[in-house]
């Protein structure tokens, strides 16, 4: 399985990202040491791309399976794009604050801490749908883990289209978000043209 281990503070200073957005509370200190050139609008297309690749934790032949699906849903491609992505199990259990990054979601999903609809799931890309009710199982609730993510997460803002209850470790996908519902500071549009070149 590939994994990136590049450091995540040097990562988000290089695509000029805050971490907050990857649930890191961390700043880094260090200036980026870039001459003012101009980037071509090539450079600023595989920014973006890069930048939600790194976000969402998707490597690039996902990522460009997920801009296919997209391409062949109704509606705009990249409106589309982003709501898949935001739609990733992984991602959701981070926005329902179970976790404190989409790593650590990504991991808690991998090691079958999950189930959607009373199901164990441990594969992270699953999409969940409207409707669908996520809960961590009952013989993890009670370990050291989650008390001290909730310690974290509880002033984090959920998003309207999760319904969720922190006590017992549970949610529910209301429905699917729209673009505005995201605030991933990604201009997916931007996307939509590298890979329509």
């Amino acid at each position: 399985m590939a994994i990136n281990r590049v450091p995540v503070l040097k990562r988000c200073r290089s695509l000029g990202l805050d971490p907050i957005f990857l649930g890191i509370d961390k700043k880094s200190n260090r200036q980026l040491k870039r001459a003012n050139r101009k980037i071509s609008e090539y450079g600023l297309q595989l920014r973006e791309k890069q930048k939600a690749k790194f976000i969402y934790g998707v490597l690039e032949k996902p990522f460009h399976n997920y801009y296919l699906k997209a391409d062949r849903m109704k509606g705009m491609t990249g409106e589309n794009l982003m709501i898949i992505l935001e739609s990733r199990l992984d991602n959701v259990v981070f926005r329902l604050g179970l976790a404190r990054t989409r790593k650590e979601a990504r991991q808690i999903v991998d090691h079958k801490h999950v189930l959607v609809n009373g199901r164990q799931v441990n594969i992270p890309s699953y999409l969940v749908k409207a409707g669908d009710t996520i809960e961590i199982k009952e013989k993890c609730k009670g370990s050291q883990r989650y008390k001290d993510i909730l310690e974290v997460t509880g002033g984090r803002l959920i998003p309207d289209w999760l319904d969720v209850d922190q006590e017992n470790l549970k949610g529910a996908v209301k429905e699917l978000p729209n673009r505005e519902a995201i605030d991933v500071p990604v201009d997916e549009m931007l996307i939509v043209e590298l890979y329509s070149k």
